[in-house]
C-alpha cells in the first residue's frame, strides 16, 4: 500500500452507544482504522475497546486531554454529550484532529460558529454524523428531486421521525437530560427530519419557521415530541414532527409540480444491504376514478458498505485529502450542519416563545 493510501488513523473519543456502531463502521471502511478510544477513565476505555473488538494495536486512554495528545491519532469520532461539543472539538480542532461530530452538533448555531472557526483557522475537516445521507440511496433522492420532468418544482415535503423510549429511556436517557443534551427529540430525531427537509429543498433556508402548539415537555423543560411548519418566499412549505412518545416511524414525502417521492425508511434502511423509495411521475386517474394511471413504482439501490461506513469513508477520503495532499477542508459539511442547527435554534425559540412564528432572515 503506498504511504498516500494508509488507512487515515481515527481515535473513538468517548464510549457512547452509539460509539459502537461507528466502531464497527470504522472497520468495515477500507480507508480507516481504529487507532486510539479514550474515555473519563482507563478500565471504562479497555473494557469498551475489548468488547467491542478493537485491534491490540489500539492505544487505550484514560483522559480525554490524553487522546488529543496522541500524534499517531489522525482525526476524532466525538460522541460525547452535546453540552461538551463546544469545548472538545474546539481543543481537537486547536491540536489538530480532523472531526466526525454526533449530532447535534451543538446546544446552538453560536456554539457551533465558535467550533468552526477553531476548524477553519487550523485547517482541518469537520463532518456531522448524519449517517443517511450517505447512503447511496442519497443520491438517487436527489437526482429525482432535481429532475425537472420527473418531479418537477418542489411544492411541499413532510419528514418525521419518532420513535416510542420506553420509562427507563424517559427518566435516564442522556437525551432528555437539560445538563446533557438540552434539545431532547428535537436536537435527536428533529435533527434528522429537519435536514431531510433542507436536503428536498437544495439546502434553502426557509423565511419562517413556526412550532405547532401541542408539545410536549419533561418536567426538565427538554422537549419530548413536537412539530413545526417552514415556509419559504416562492410559497414552498414543510412540516416536520419529531418524538420520543410515539411508534417507530422515519417518512420523507415531497410532492412536486410533476412527480412524488416517498421514503419510508430514511434514517435506518428497512435492510442494512439495500435500500428503497418509491416515485410516482404523472399520476392520475382512469377513466371511471377507480384506480390510479401511471401509479408509483418502487426502487432499490443495493449498497455494499452500510450507511455509515459509507459516512466514515467519505470523512477519511478527506482527511486524506488533506493530510497526504496538502488539499482545503470541504466546506459543504460544516455549511450543512449550521443550517440544520439553525433550523434547531428556530423551532426551540417558537417553543419557548409559545408558538411564535420565526424569522430567518439574515441568520
Amino acid at each position: 500500500m503506498a504511504t498516500t493510501d494508509t488507512p487515515i488513523r481515527i481515535g473513538v473519543m468517548g464510549c457512547a452507544e452509539i460509539a459502537r456502531k461507528i466502531s464497527r463502521a470504522i472497520n468495515l471502511a477500507p480507508n480507516a482504522t481504529i487507532a486510539a478510544v479514550a474515555s473519563r477513565t482507563l478500565e471504562k476505555a479497555q473494557s469498551f475497546a475489548t468488547s467491542n473488538g478493537y485491534p491490540e494495536s489500539t492505544k487505550i486512554h484514560g483522559s480525554y486531554e490524553s487522546i488529543l495528545e496522541d500524534p499517531e491519532v489522525d482525526a476524532l469520532y466525538v460522541p460525547l454529550p452535546t453540552s461538551l461539543h463546544v469545548e472538545w472539538a474546539i481543543r481537537a480542532a486547536e491540536k489538530g484532529k480532523h472531526i466526525l461530530l454526533e449530532k447535534p452538533v451543538a446546544l446552538n448555531v453560536a456554539e457551533f460558529d465558535k467550533i468552526v472557526a477553531a476548524c477553519e483557522a487550523n485547517g482541518v475537516q469537520i463532518m456531522d454524523g448524519t449517517m443517511w445521507v450517505h447512503n447511496p440511496r442519497t443520491a438517487k433522492l436527489k437526482e429525482f428531486l432535481s429532475d425537472s420532468d420527473r418531479f418537477g418544482q418542489l411544492k411541499t415535503v413532510q419528514s418525521c421521525f419518532s420513535f416510542a423510549g420506553d420509562e427507563d429511556f424517559l427518566k435516564n436517557d442522556i437525551r432528555v437530560k437539560p445538563g446533557l443534551d438540552g434539545l431532547g427529540a428535537l436536537g435527536d430525531a428533529g435533527w434528522y427530519a429537519i435536514r431531510a427537509t433542507l436536503l428536498a429543498n437544495n439546502f434553502e433556508l426557509p423565511n419562517t419557521v413556526t412550532a405547532f402548539p401541542g408539545a410536549v415537555l419533561n418536567e426538565a423543560g427538554v422537549i419530548l415530541s413536537c412539530g413545526a411548519s417552514l415556509t419559504w418566499e416562492d410559497g414552498r412549505t414543510a412540516t416536520i414532527y419529531c418524538s420520543f412518545l410515539a411508534n417507530l416511524t422515519m417518512e420523507i414525502n415531497a410532492i412536486g409540480t410533476n412527480g412524488t417521492l416517498s421514503v419510508h425508511d430514511f434514517i435506518i434502511p428497512f435492510k442494512e444491504t439495500e435500500a428503497s423509495f418509491t416515485t410516482s411521475t404523472k399520476a392520475w386517474f382512469n377513466e371511471f376514478v377507480t384506480a390510479w394511471v401511471n401509479a408509483p413504482s418502487e426502487h432499490t439501490v443495493k449498497t455494499e458498505l452500510p450507511q455509515e461506513a459509507c459516512m466514515v469513508r467519505e470523512f477519511a477520503r478527506l482527511v486524506g485529502e488533506i493530510k497526504n495532499k496538502g488539499a482545503k477542508p470541504d466546506g459543504f459539511w460544516p455549511s450543512i450542519s449550521r443550517k440544520t442547527q439553525l433550523v434547531v435554534d428556530a423551532v426551540k425559540e417558537s417553543v419557548d416563545k409559545n408558538f411564535e412564528q420565526i424569522s430567518l432572515s439574515g441568520r
